[in-house]
This record gives C-alpha cells, sequence and structure tokens, in this order.
C-alpha cells in the first residue's frame, strides 16, 4: 500500500495541510514544520502524488513533445536531450507522433486532453500552422528547429538554414568543385527550401561552377540512397550538397555500390552531425547543428512562457560549424 498524506502528518505531528503546502511549489510553510514533514516523509517512503497535486496548483507539468520522422535516427537523440531537460526541471514529457498528421485542431484536442502545461514542436519539416494552432489554443509553444521570421508568430528556436546553405557551397568552392548539386529532402520543407536558398544564392556568384538540384521524397536513408541512384545514370556532379546526413549516408551507400569512390569520385557534404556521421565507415564531412543547445533554449522558453503568456514571440538562432572528416577532397 502506497503511503498516505495522512500518515506522514500524523507521524510529523502536523495537520494534512501542512504537509500538502510542503510539496506544493510556492506554498508557504515555515522552515521548522517542512523540516518535520521531509523528516517523515523519508522515513516513511512517502512520495507525492503529482496528478493529485495539479488539481491544486492546476498545473500538470506535463510538456507536449511533438514531433515527426521517427524513422531519422537524429529524433532519438532529439528526445533523450528533451526528456532530460524536462525532468532536470522538475516537468515531464508527453511525446506526440505527428508522422502522418495533417489536421493541427486534432492535435489540440488531443493535448487539451491531457492539460498539458505548455508544448515544444521539435521538426523542421512540419508546416508552422500546427505551432500556431496552439498557441491560438492558447497553449504556451515553442517550435524548436522550425522556419525564423522577422515576425514571428510564435517562439522559434533553431539555426539558419539559408546561412547552412551557404556554408556549403563555400565548401565545395573552396575544394574547386566544378559541378556541384543541391540533393535535397521534400521539397515542401521550409527547411530544404531555405538550405536551397542559401547555398544557389552563393554559387550564383560563380558562374563557372555548373549546378543542379533535386529532391528526395523524405529526409530517410532510402530516399537518398534512391535518389542518388538516379543521378548517377544521368550525368553526375563532382559533389554533393545533401541537405540532411541521413540523405549524404544513402546517397554514401549508392555510390559505392556503383564501384564509385568518395571522395575521389563524388564528394558529400551533410548537415547535422548526428551519431553516424562519426563512425569510422562513414566519415561524413557534414555542418553541425547545435542540437543540444537549441533543445536547451527551446525548454527554457516554454517555462519562461508559462509563467509569462503574454511574452512577446521571439526567435533564437544558433550558430553552426563545418566538421572536416572523409567525404570530400
Amino acid at each position: 500500500m502506497a503511503v498516505t498524506l495522512k500518515e506522514v502528518a500524523e507521524r510529523a505531528g502536523v495537520s494534512r495541510s501542512a504537509v500538502s503546502r510542503t510539496f506544493t511549489d510556492g506554498a508557504s510553510v515555515s522552515a521548522r514544520t517542512r523540516a518535520k514533514v521531509e523528516e517523515a516523509a523519508q522515513a516513511l517512503g512517502y512520495a507525492p502524488n503529482a496528478l493529485a497535486s495539479s488539481l491544486t496548483t492546476g498545473r500538470t507539468k506535463l510538456i507536449g513533445l511533438v514531433v515527426n520522422n521517427f524513422h531519422n535516427p537524429l529524433i532519438l537523440e532529439v528526445f533523450d536531450l528533451f526528456t532530460k531537460e524536462l525532468q532536470n526541471r522538475g516537468l515531464r514529457p508527453l511525446l506526440v507522433n505527428l508522422s502522418d498528421a495533417t489536421d493541427p485542431a486534432a492535435t489540440v484536442r488531443m493535448l487539451r486532453q491531457y492539460s498539458v502545461d505548455g508544448v515544444i514542436v521539435a521538426s523542421s519539416t512540419l508546416p508552422s500552422s500546427f505551432a500556431e494552432s496552439f498557441k491560438g489554443a492558447g497553449l504556451p509553444v515553442v517550435h524548436a528547429f522550425g522556419r525564423a521570421s522577422a515576425t514571428p508568430d510564435v517562439h522559434v528556436v533553431g539555426i539558419d538554414n539559408v546561412a547552412c546553405g551557404r556554408m556549403a557551397a563555400e565548401a565545395l568552392i573552396q575544394r574547386g568543385y566544378g559541378r556541384v548539386a543541391f540533393l535535397g529532402g521534400p521539397r515542401g520543407a521550409t527547411s530544404t527550401q531555405d538550405r536551397a536558398a542559401g547555398f544557389l544564392g552563393t554559387l550564383a556568384g560563380h558562374p563557372r561552377i555548373s549546378v543542379s538540384v533535386s529532391y528526395a521524397d523524405d529526409y530517410t536513408f532510402d530516399a537518398g540512397r534512391e535518389r542518388m541512384q538516379r543521378l548517377l545514370e544521368g550525368d553526375r556532379a563532382e559533389a554533393y550538397f545533401c541537405g540532411d546526413d541521413l540523405l549524404a549516408v544513402g546517397a554514401l551507400s549508392a555510390i559505392r555500390e556503383a564501384g564509385l569512390s568518395v571522395p575521389r569520385d563524388i564528394g558529400l557534404i551533410g548537415l547535422n552531425d548526428m551519431e553516424m556521421a562519426r563512425w569510422q565507415v562513414i566519415g561524413l564531412t557534414t555542418i553541425r547543428q547545435p542540437v543540444g543547445e537549441i533543445i536547451a533554449a527551446a525548454v527554457a522558453l516554454v517555462v519562461a512562457t508559462i509563467e509569462a503568456p503574454d511574452l512577446p514571440p521571439e526567435v533564437r538562432l544558433f550558430p553552426c560549424s563545418v566538421i572536416e572528416r572523409a567525404t570530400l577532397r
């Protein structure tokens, strides 16, 4: 049987309300009473009931963590870091999988059923309408890995994808490639659009370099592999900027299967610096996205918005850097 609040009160020699206040954030209780209650609770092995506490405080401490594309291993890293960051703040994640979702209203209804205190959308491919719908429903929300805007409707934490495209282009220019290409993810994803814009915009100033563009169906290994197999059937480029590490690893697989060498025959640069990019058999040169910093900032911002719902929307962008490995000459 679980130890009850009444048993703790009797052992500590205080009222049940004093025990309740001791375990309620912000409630008034004397240091002497708190010490007695905590000593009794430890002796009895008592743990406060989080659900019961939410009825008193009006806060569930649940944060809806909205993600999609579970085929991408980066999501596991994101989920790991998010849950740790939330738990360190005494909060609990409610994981919502929107891999096939098209209706923001349905997700709003689900989150309301669980009375979440706030929402973090962790996706670079979900439309901004999802985060905006959560805000419209009165939920504090932060869009992590979302698209930056000069006049944001919701808080956005992430990277400048246009700048990342420029970095990739400059890396290929510096190495003297004459035929380069952008291999992006889904054409409709804003992250794909912005990375392509930065890449193509930079190369527009180098007319002697020929540029081509193609898109994969998704940010997955299979999509990257299938697209590269098709590209190898035609006039291939000397180097590709793959808009995601997983696309790059899929492309690497197709290139090697065709009997070609990376980087001798074809160069590759990815984006994210996910764990597998560091594996010796892959050694992918890539652009590092500071995932840990983005997640810490997103959690801090959603907590601040819960405390101050009228906090004006802001954009926090973190710088990226090229990580040199073995897939560019």
